[in-house]
C-alpha cells in the first residue's frame, strides 16, 4: 500500500492558523462571524508587529554595540528575580520608561494637531499591513489594488510629519518638517517606479496575484522570483534603497539628525509620544520589507522545490528578518549623507535608472514571445540596458566630488 504524500497546502501546519480562527469564531452566525475575524486579525498584527518592533530594537543595539566594540544593553534584570538575561528585557524597560515620562506641550502648540500626528503616524503605518500576505490563506484583507492601497496608505504619513512640525509652534521643528518633507517627496517617485515593473509582467495589483505570478521553478530549482532578473533586481535595489529614505534609517536619516537639527520635527515631544513616532518608523520599514518581499522574493514561497514541507509563513519570516537585518548592517556601515547629497541622489541617479528600468522591463517581455535564441540573449541585453546608465550616471554624479582625498596634520 502506498501512503498518500499530503502536499504543502493540505499539511496540518499550514492550515494550522485558519483551523486555529474557526475554532473560535466557528459557533457565530456569519454577520458576526466576519466581524470577529477581521478583529484577531488586527490584534494578532498589533501584537506580533508590537513584539517584533520591540526585540528588533534591541538587536539594533545590540549588533550596533559589536560593531562599535562595545557589548550594547545588558544590564537589565527580570523584575523580582534579578536575572539579567542578557538584557533581553531592555525593550519592556524603555516601553514603562516612555509610559511614565512627563508629556511636555509647548504652550503656544496647537494642542490638538500636537497630539494627533503620532497617532495619525502610528495609524497609516499600521494600515499598510493590511494587504501583505504573511502566508499562504493568510492575507488580512484581500483587494485587486492591494499594491496602491499600501503606497496610498504610506504616503498619507507624510501629512503627520507636517503635523508634528506645524503644530510644535518652533521655527526649528517646522523648517525640519519642511525638510523632511523634501526627502519623502523626492524619494517616493523612484518607490512608485521600482514596482511598476512587477506589475507590468505580473498583469496585476493584487498582492496575492503578484506572488502567484512568482510560482514555480527553471530546471526544477531556481526559483521564478522577480529579483533574478536584470529588471526586477534593478528595481529590488532602487525599492530598497527608496525604503531606506522613506523610513527615515541611515544613511538618510536626517529628519532626525540630532547633531543638525536637535531631533528634527520630533524636538518638541517628549514621552510616549516621541515613543509613538519611534514605533512609526520600524513599523514602516517592517511593511516596507514585507512588500520588498512580495513584489521582488517571491512572497511566501520556498526557495527550493523540496523546502516547501515549511509552512509558508515561516518562510515569510525568514525574508522578512533578512532584510530587517540588512537595514541595520547599512545603519551600522555607512556615514549620514548632506541633504544636497541626497536630493540630487534621487533626483539625478534614481528616478532616471527607474524609468530606464521601466522599458527594460518593456524589451524582456517582448523577447520573451520570440526564439529560445532571443530568450537567451535578451539576458545580456537587458543587463546592459541597465548597467552601462548606472556607469555612465553614477560618474557623472560623482564628478567633482569623488573620490576624496583625506590629508591630516601632523603630529
Amino acid at each position: 500500500m502506498i501512503a498518500a504524500v499530503i502536499s504543502p497546502p493540505d499539511a496540518f501546519l499550514e492550515r494550522a492558523p485558519q483551523l486555529l480562527r474557526d475554532s473560535v469564531t466557528g459557533f457565530l452566525p456569519e454577520p458576526w462571524r466576519w466581524l470577529v475575524n477581521a478583529l484577531i486579525a488586527i490584534g494578532l498584527i498589533l501584537a506580533i508587529f508590537g513584539t517584533l518592533f520591540a526585540f528588533l530594537t534591541l538587536a539594533e543595539r545590540k549588533i550596533l554595540g559589536r560593531v562599535q566594540n562595545r557589548p550594547g544593553p545588558n544590564r537589565t534584570p527580570i523584575p523580582f528575580l534579578n536575572i539579567r538575561f542578557f538584557g533581553l528585557v531592555q525593550p519592556f524597560a524603555d516601553g514603562v520608561k516612555s509610559l511614565t515620562k512627563e508629556d511636555i506641550v509647548p504652550r503656544d502648540a496647537d494642542k490638538l494637531l500636537h497630539f494627533l500626528a503620532p497617532v495619525v503616524l502610528l495609524a497609516f503605518s499600521i494600515l499598510t499591513f493590511a494587504v501583505i500576505p504573511f502566508g499562504r490563506n493568510l492575507v488580512p484583507l484581500e483587494l485587486d489594488a492591494a499594491v496602491l492601497y499600501f503606497f496610498a496608505a504610506g504616503a498619507a504619513t507624510e501629512l503627520a510629519v507636517f503635523m508634528a512640525g506645524w503644530a510644535s509652534h518652533n521655527k526649528y521643528s517646522l523648517l525640519a518638517a519642511m525638510r523632511a518633507l523634501a526627502q519623502l517627496i523626492s524619494y517616493e517617485l523612484p518607490l512608485l517606479l521600482a514596482w511598476v515593473p512587477v506589475v507590468m509582467m505580473a498583469g496585476t495589483l493584487s498582492t496575492t496575484g503578484i506572488i502567484e505570478a512568482q510560482a514555480g521553478w527553471k530546471f526544477g530549482f531556481f526559483p521564478h522570483w522577480f529579483v533574478f532578473t536584470p529588471w526586477g533586481f534593478a528595481g529590488f535595489v532602487i525599492f530598497m534603497i527608496s525604503a531606506l529614505a522613506e523610513s527615515n534609517r541611515s544613511p538618510f536619516d536626517i529628519p532626525e539628525a540630532e547633531s543638525e537639527l536637535i531631533a528634527g520635527h520630533l524636538t518638541e515631544y517628549s514621552g510616549f509620544k516621541y515613543a509613538l513616532f519611534f514605533m512609526a518608523e520600524y513599523f514602516g520599514m517592517i511593511a516596507l520589507s514585507g512588500m520588498a518581499i512580495t513584489l521582488f522574493l517571491g512572497g511566501w514561497r520556498a526557495p527550493l522545490p523540496f523546502l516547501e514541507f515549511i509552512p509558508s509563513y515561516v518562510w515569510f519570516g525568514a525574508k522578512l528578518i533578512v532584510l530587517l537585518l540588512g537595514f541595520i548592517w547599512i545603519r551600522a556601515t555607512f556615514p549620514r549623507l548632506r541633504i544636497d547629497q541626497l536630493t540630487r541622489f534621487a533626483w539625478k541617479f534614481l528616478v532616471p535608472i527607474a524609468l530606464i528600468n521601466l522599458g527594460n522591463t518593456a524589451i524582456w517581455s517582448l523577447l520573451s514571445n520570440h526564439s529560445a535564441a532571443l530568450q537567451l540573449a535578451r539576458w545580456p541585453i537587458c543587463a546592459a540596458i541597465v548597467l552601462i546608465p548606472f556607469l555612465v550616471m553614477g560618474r557623472k554624479l560623482s564628478a567633482g566630488v569623488a573620490p576624496r582625498t583625506y590629508r591630516y596634520a601632523a603630529s
